[in-house]
């Protein structure tokens, strides 16, 4: 008898175990994310193409009012295939915001979006390096599809920044990343 209510309580516990580890993994991998997908269309700004202006001896000088693409780059691959391009624009009322233009990468938990000042680097050798040094994040990826846009905080500095990472906090490894080369105007 004695016997019987051990072996039940050792069976017991351990389907207990087994359940809550079970439990543990689903929440911390959430491998359901890997067949989800969320679509974002924020619009993007209409940055006017570089190019002659009329001049005229009679005119006055203006201010342009129109978004400017300041520094920019395509996205690679990390630890999930990853495309589309970051840029950063200035506003017309010298804001300064993110954009990622086509963005496609997979789905994942925890994915943040970051500044960093660590280059881009290409295959395993780059899935980690951007929490080496300083970052920024500008906040949860809205989706992982489309385009998005994130605006700067006032108190970061947009010319500071040499990179963006989609950033899995969670298991700290970047999905992809984009090196941000600045655009001569």
């Amino acid at each position: 008898m004695i016997r019987r209510l051990f072996t039940r309580s050792v069976t017991l516990t351990v389907v207990a175990v087994l359940g809550i580890a079970a439990a543990g993994a689903l929440y911390w991998f959430q491998p359901w994310r890997l067949f989800t997908d969320t679509v974002v269309t924020d619009t993007l700004s209409v940055v006017p193409s570089a190019g002659p202006q009329p001049s005229s001896a009679s005119a006055a000088p203006t201010r342009d009012l129109s978004p400017v693409v300041i520094a920019e780059g395509p996205f690679v691959s990390h630890e999930h295939d990853t495309s589309g391009t970051a840029r950063i624009v200035r506003n017309a009322d010298g804001s300064h915001q993110l954009e990622l233009a086509g963005l496609d990468t997979s789905d994942g938990p925890d994915l943040r979006v970051w500044l960093s000042d660590q280059p881009v680097r290409t295959g395993p050798a780059g899935w980690g390096v951007f929490d080496d040094g300083e970052h920024a994040e500008l906040g949860r990826l809205k989706g992982n599809h489309g385009d998005q846009v994130y605006r700067f905080p006032d108190a970061v500095d947009p010319q500071a920044w040499r990179s963006v990472s989609i950033w899995c906090k969670r298991f700290a490894v970047s999905f992809g990343a984009a090196q941000l080369s600045v655009v001569s105007s």
